[in-house]
């Protein structure tokens, strides 16, 4: 998916959607991005492959039903004064950029098939991408845990659950990915009263705010992403954790010394990593320095057919294997320092 424009106050927005299908997808993009429309939005009904869901690692798929071939593909135009649209350092009329569209669908249409090829054009006012999320994200359990985004209420009968309050954000998941569960029955298992946990690629903090629930001491979360320092903020107020018991670090642990010198060697008992696979190869040599003897590495973003390239690596950084578990086609793997 491209990127997304950016949400600003009382934008208006030009869409234009192309239905086509979905084998020349990938061509129409390329062409009508020639032209200068980006960031294309793709509605289709094709399963994703293994590895694209190892990419994504999204949470939050809507159910699709059966692929017809069939794809729409909306890309989204800001207006400028007057109502004109600026696309390649051009100003034209959404008239003139529909007539530019059409053109070079036609043009494409005389060497491959791209099904109806028609566009429809319409204006919209503010498109709040993050609201959009709300068609799809309900309150849902994960064993006895309920987790809740902000506008939803507590039903009578959850009251006495442990509530995880979580909205989507536009980069990070929310626990409803099975890689996360993974993890989550896992650090269920091992925390304790004394817990230290380190939580190397913590996006929105989900994993250290349940640890912290469960009762574990504190937790040092590591990302890349600048942006998880504020996720992992509104998570916390949104489910009263103090500051000092979670805190979070910019940097790649993997590569950077300074990083691991922060994290600090021989302090942890749990370390979790809910990565990919070709990561987790990476990290788990380097991760083995910030364990205590006898800790606990919880790993999860395992596809199935990556399980023994990340067995490997535990054991090869001197580490037992004590459990692997399975969910749907996703594997978690523990060890033992």
């Amino acid at each position: 998916m491209g990127e997304m424009p950016g949400k600003e106050e009382d934008m208006k927005w030009t869409k234009f959607k192309v239905k086509t299908l979905t084998e020349a997808e990938d061509i129409v993009i390329s062409t009508l991005y020639d032209i200068g429309l980006e960031g294309a939005q793709i509605e289709d009904k094709v399963p994703l492959t293994a590895a694209e869901k190892e990419q994504m690692f999204v949470d939050i798929l809507p159910e699709n039903g059966e692929d017809d071939g069939i794809a729409y593909l909306s890309f989204f135009v800001e207006e400028k004064e007057g109502g004109m649209l600026e696309v390649n350092g051009e100003s034209l009329s959404a008239n003139e950029l529909l007539k530019k569209v059409e053109s070079e669908l036609e043009e494409l249409r005389t060497f491959m098939d791209i099904g109806e090829g028609t566009v429809q054009v319409d204006e919209t006012e503010d498109i709040d991408w993050i609201n959009n999320w709300k068609e799809y994200f309900h309150q849902f359990y994960i064993d006895d845990i309920l987790v809740i985004p902000s506008w939803e209420e507590v039903k009578e009968e959850d009251k006495d659950k442990m509530v995880l309050h979580i909205d989507p954000g536009t980069a990070f998941g929310t626990g409803m990915h099975e890689t996360t569960q993974l993890c989550i029955r896992q650090l269920r298992k091992y925390i304790t009263a004394e817990t230290r946990l380190l939580d190397v690629g913590t996006g929105s903090g989900i994993l250290s705010i349940l640890s912290l629930m469960f009762g574990a001491k504190e937790a040092l979360g590591t990302d890349l992403d600048p942006c998880a320092i504020e996720a992992v903020e509104e998570n916390k107020r949104a489910n009263g954790i103090s500051g000092e018991k979670f805190q979070v670090l910019t940097g790649n642990i993997i590569t950077e010394k300074e990083v691991q010198d922060e994290v600090g060697y021989g302090c942890y008992d749990i370390v979790v990593a809910n990565i990919l696979a070709d990561v987790l190869v990476e990290l788990t040599p380097v991760i083995v320095k910030n364990l205590k003897p006898g800790g606990i590495y919880i790993t999860s973003g395992i596809i199935d057919d990556k399980e023994s390239i990340v067995a490997d690596a535990v054991r090869s950084a001197g580490m037992e294997i004590l459990e692997i578990t399975y969910q749907g086609e996703w594997v978690s793997i523990t060890g033992r320092k």
